[in-house]
This record gives C-alpha cells, sequence and structure tokens, in this order.
C-alpha cells in the first residue's frame, strides 16, 4: 500500500506534516479541517503565489476575500489550496530504486516503466529535448519515431515529478524556436503562434551535423494543424514553473513572446457569436475525422486551462496586461457558455426531451435550436440518477452527448467544472464503471459509433471501426489525468482501483497505445507496443497517488471571483 507525506485530521488531532498516512486513511478524512493552519510559502521570489490572485484581482487590481466554503463538496476543493501552496517536490520520487521515497516497496510494473521511459529519450546536439512516440520496431514507423508535443506531456510531468526538470526546460526552448519557422502547406500560410505537432531530429552522417525537422500538420494524416498543441505547451510551462519553483525561463522574452503568439491566435476577434473556439476534424489528441468539429470539449477545456496558465505566467508590463484584460473577459464568458451548454444531468436530460423549437429572440430556452428527437436512445441508459458531465460539441441544432474523458478530466484540474460538477464527474465514472473503465483504463470516448453512422462521421475509417483506437478504445495514458481529478475531488480509491486493474497487463502486453472491445480486453489491433505515453502516463498517476503534493503541477484552483452559471428559466438550474 503507498503512503502519502500530507497533513491529516484522525481521531480528533492533527498529525504532524511528516507523518506518513496510508492511502485508505486519506478517504476517511474531512478536508475541511486539514486547512485550519496557515499553508507554508511557495519558495518563489514573488512575494506571494500568483495562483492566489483570482481574475477579478487581475482585472481590478484590487483584492477580494473570498468567502468561506459552506458545503462539504466545497471543502472537498480546498485540498488543491493547499496542494497549490506547497512548494512542489524538488527531489527525486526514488523510482531508479527498488524503494519509493518513503521506504514502501514500488510495484515492479514502476522499476520496468521508468527503464522503458528513458530508452524513449531523443537527445539533440548532446542534451535530451524529448521522448519519442513509441519504441515499437515490429510495425512501420510511420511517424512514430518522432516527439510530439502532446504526447510528450505525460513523460515531462513523470520527469518534473521525479526532480528532472532540464529535459522539460530543453523542450520547451526547443519548441519555441520551432514556433518561430515560417509556416506553409500548400502555398497557404499558418498563423505565426502555430507550435507543431511533432519534430524529429535529424542526423547528418557525413558532417555529424543535426538539425531539428517540425510537421505542422502538412506531412499529418488529413493535413490538420495540432490546435492543441500551443495549449499544451503553456501548460507545460506552468507545470515547470509550478514544479521546479523557478519562475526565470517563463519570463524570458521569447517564452513570453510564445505565449503572446498563442493567445493572439485563439482569441482574434470574428464572426463568432461564442466565447469557444472553432476547430476541423483532427484537431486534438482525436486527431482523425470522428465528428469532433464545431466546438469539441477537449479543446474548449484545454483552451479554458491555458488561459488560466497564461494569467500566471504573463509579465505585468504593458504587452502582459493587454492580453490579461484580454484574457480575464474571454473566461468569464467561456465558464459561463461551458458550465451552462456543455453540462448535462439526470434533469438538464429530462429538459432537453422537453423542449420547444422554432424559439426566437432572447427569451429562448432553446437557444440552439435541438430537436429532441436528436437525442440518442443510448444516452437514456447511460445517465444515472446521481452524475453528470460535459457532453462532446454543442453548435446549432446539434449537441454531442459523447462522453469525452480528456475534455472531462481537464474541465476538472483548470476548474471550468464547479466543485459540484466534479463531484458529479466522479459519480458518473463510479456509476458507469463498466462502460467507462472496464477491464482496462479508460475510454477516450464513450459510446462508439457503428454501422451507418461510422461511414458517415469516420468516411469508413478503418482504423476507427467500433470500440477501436478513438472510436471507444481505451487508452492507459488517461490513467494520469484520470489520478490527478480523483484525488482533486477527494477521491483517491476511484485512480486506485483503476490503477491496479491496468498493472495487471501493462508490462505483460508490453505498454499498448490503446486496448479495443466494450471492455477494453483486447490489444488494439493497430497499438503500437512501448507506446511512451503509456509507460508515462502510468508513472505518473502512480506518483501523484504516491504523493499528492504533486497535484499542484497540474491542477489549478478554483477562482473564488469566477461567475457562476445565471439561471435564465425554471428549466435551467445548475
Amino acid at each position: 500500500m503507498s503512503s502519502i507525506n500530507v497533513d491529516v485530521s484522525l481521531k480528533g488531532s492533527l498529525r504532524n506534516a511528516d507523518t506518513l498516512c496510508d492511502m485508505a486513511e486519506i478517504e476517511e478524512i474531512d478536508f475541511s479541517r486539514i486547512f485550519d493552519r496557515p499553508p507554508r510559502p511557495l519558495n518563489m521570489d514573488r512575494q506571494r503565489s500568483c495562483d492566489e490572485r483570482s481574475l477579478s484581482e487581475l482585472s481590478t487590481g484590487l483584492p477580494i476575500p473570498s468567502p468561506r466554503p459552506s458545503s462539504r463538496v466545497e471543502n472537498n476543493f480546498r485540498l488543491i489550496d493547499h496542494l497549490n501552496c506547497l512548494p512542489s517536490p524538488g527531489r527525486r520520487s526514488g523510482f531508479n530504486t527498488p524503494l519509493s521515497q518513503f521506504g514502501i516497496e514500488t510495484h515492479p510494473t514502476v522499476a520496468e516503466a521508468w527503464e522503458d521511459l528513458r530508452r524513449s529519450l531523443v537527445y539533440f546536439r548532446g542534451e535530451p529535448v524529448g521522448t519519442i512516440a513509441a519504441l515499437d520496431n515490429s510495425e512501420e514507423q510511420v511517424n512514430y519515431d518522432q516527439v510530439f508535443v502532446r504526447d510528450f506531456v505525460p513523460s515531462a510531468l513523470a520527469f518534473l515529478m521525479n526532480g528532472e526538470p532540464e529535459i522539460v526546460k530543453n523542450f520547451i526552448l526547443k519548441t519555441l524556436r520551432l514556433q518561430s519557422w515560417e509556416k506553409k502547406i500548400d502555398r497557404f500560410q499558418l498563423g505565426e503562434g502555430v507550435m507543431p505537432a511533432s519534430f524529429k531530429v535529424l542526423h547528418d552522417p557525413v558532417t555529424h551535423n543535426e538539425t531539428l525537422m517540425a510537421d505542422f500538420g502538412e506531412s499529418a494524416i488529413g493535413r490538420v494543424a495540432p490546435v492543441d498543441s500551443g495549449f499544451w505547451w503553456i501548460f507545460l510551462l506552468r507545470a515547470y514553473t509550478k514544479s521546479t519553483g523557478d519562475t526565470s525561463l517563463a519570463e524570458k522574452p521569447e517564452c513570453q513572446k510564445g505565449m503572446r503568439l498563442i493567445l493572439s491566435l485563439c482569441l482574434s476577434e470574428g464572426f463568432d457569436t461564442f466565447p469557444t473556439l472553432l476547430c476541423a476534424d483532427g484537431c486534438c489528441m482525436v486527431d482523425r475525422r470522428m465528428g469532433v468539429y464545431g466546438y469539441p470539449i477537449e479543446i474548449q477545456a484545454l483552451f479554458f486551462m491555458a488561459l488560466r496558465c497564461a494569467l500566471l505566467l504573463l509579465k505585468q508590463d504593458e504587452e502582459g496586461n493587454e492580453f490579461v484584460e484580454r484574457i480575464t473577459k474571454r473566461l468569464h464568458a467561456l465558464s459561463f457558455h461551458m458550465r451552462s451548454y456543455y453540462w448535462i444531468d439526470l434533469k438538464q436530460l429530462n429538459d432537453i426531451y422537453r423542449y420547444k423549437t422554432e424559439e426566437y429572440s432572447h427569451t429562448a430556452v432553446n437557444k440552439f435550436n435541438v430537436i429532441p428527437d436528436s437525442l440518442p436512445e443510448w444516452i437514456f441508459d447511460f445517465m444515472p440518477v446521481r452524475g453528470g458531465y460535459f457532453i462532446g460539441n454543442v453548435s446549432p441544432a446539434r449537441m454531442d452527448f459523447r462522453w469525452f474523458c480528456l475534455g472531462n478530466c481537464i474541465a476538472i484540474l483548470s476548474s471550468l467544472a464547479t466543485p459540484e460538477q466534479s463531484t458529479a464527474i466522479m459519480d458518473l465514472i463510479e456509476s458507469r464503471w463498466e462502460e467507462l473503465v472496464g477491464e482496462m483504463p479508460l475510454k477516450v470516448i464513450y459510446p462508439a459509433i457503428e454501422s451507418h453512422e461510422w461511414r458517415i462521421v469516420t468516411g469508413c475509417d478503418p482504423k476507427n471501426t467500433r470500440w477501436s483506437y478513438h472510436n471507444g478504445g481505451s487508452w492507459p495514458v488517461l490513467l494520469w489525468l484520470l489520478t490527478a481529478a480523483c484525488i482533486k475531488t477527494g477521491r483517491p480509491q476511484i485512480a486506485r482501483r483503476a490503477i491496479e486493474l491496468a498493472e495487471t497487463r501493462l508490462i505483460k502486453d508490453n505498454w499498448p497505445e490503446y486496448y479495443d472491445g466494450k471492455l477494453g480486453r483486447f490489444v488494439g489491433k493497430q497499438a503500437r507496443k512501448f507506446q511512451t505515453w503509456s509507460i508515462a502516463g502510468y508513472l505518473v498517476a502512480k506518483m501523484m497517488l504516491e504523493d499528492p503534493s504533486h497535484l499542484g503541477t497540474v491542477a489549478l484552483e478554483e477562482d473564488k471571483q469566477m461567475k457562476p452559471p445565471i439561471r435564465r428559466s425554471n428549466s435551467w438550474t445548475f
């Protein structure tokens, strides 16, 4: 059983912060009693953590006192407030040895995972700059021998949590250099701020020189630029800063400019009437045609996370303040829109079922003119009495009711989801364990689309047949997101159960990219073996479960000044 190093209240007394606490005990703790003592200060040069600044402070310059949480759900969420005030561990977690940092014997999978992760390292001119997507030499490489921005995220977190930040710093700077390249696809020039989907180190055997070759979508299947790369880059920059306490990297002029270029792309004004970001199919982790065009939850949640991270990283100078003001306005609009129109639970499902159509004027309840007959049959059985989630997409006359794991987990970690909504998402996962977890965590999308709908939506994609790949496949990399969301909501037992499931097969199956079948029982038909982010996702999940203070590296506390959804009629209550 893993142990954690946190302050806990048990049997009427507070234990010392250095006392070991069994993971089973934390599930019984009333988290609200942990925070009676002032948190330890951050080991940073700034007078106080920029994590503590609310949006209202940033926009007005005046501090506003935060109200004391009044419900048990909110009290549980105060765990992240406390952990964000703790300096993230600068020590290694000790996974290079058979024992963890607490002297407890680790699972044998951990040591082998670290060995495989280090084998995936890519070097440029003698320095590690990333990890390749997969070490599988039994299949044609295609682009699995490249360093992907999104794929490197769990690897970066693993190294940060293990006290090895240099590779993350190198990666951030090298991708920043690639961002400045001129980017053209078929004579059409992309925006200046676009980050690459991936890059590769080329070795010249004659001159022995090394160069970087980037892919901005011009070589990708489908030729789609990665909208999520820039958001993941900002997320990693904040994770590095939070984990190390070193603000000098983020304060470099080139990093500040890189952030501003990314923000300029996604905050540009246009014809949109929604604060969400319009995207093409295949622009994110679901990188093939899967009907996620429009305003997919994954991109909107990452957009929200990146905006909040940027608020903490931007310098308070003339250029930075201009973006702070724009970000603050966008966040308020985006949080209202997502919490109101993307959220569904049993009551909201019943309201949609009774929608009137062809409503005109600003008083309309059915604002997107969704036809009730478009509700899929599966959702009536899938929706539990307790629980809810953010649906996949909302646009005129269309609501994609599919469950998307990454978007919902990021919504929790970024505090896009309210404490009540976050708890409801966890309730849903527990209630629908067989459907969403099964025998191998974790469904990327639920349910799968099949038959005639599969032909139309995917274009008869043979890789995305039902319950395979992105069409209902199970992806071990999602373990780290689930674990972080579980810890933030005070439900670590859910993560532990999922990790124990994964440990029964991951080594035996050689770390597949994904699993197939309704329960995730079969290794994916085209899954690469020794997939790096499957390895890293497992390690990050284990380290966070062992030491929950790592959560502060990947999660943001709730902004108390973020306005809750407004009640518009009796049909809409949240």
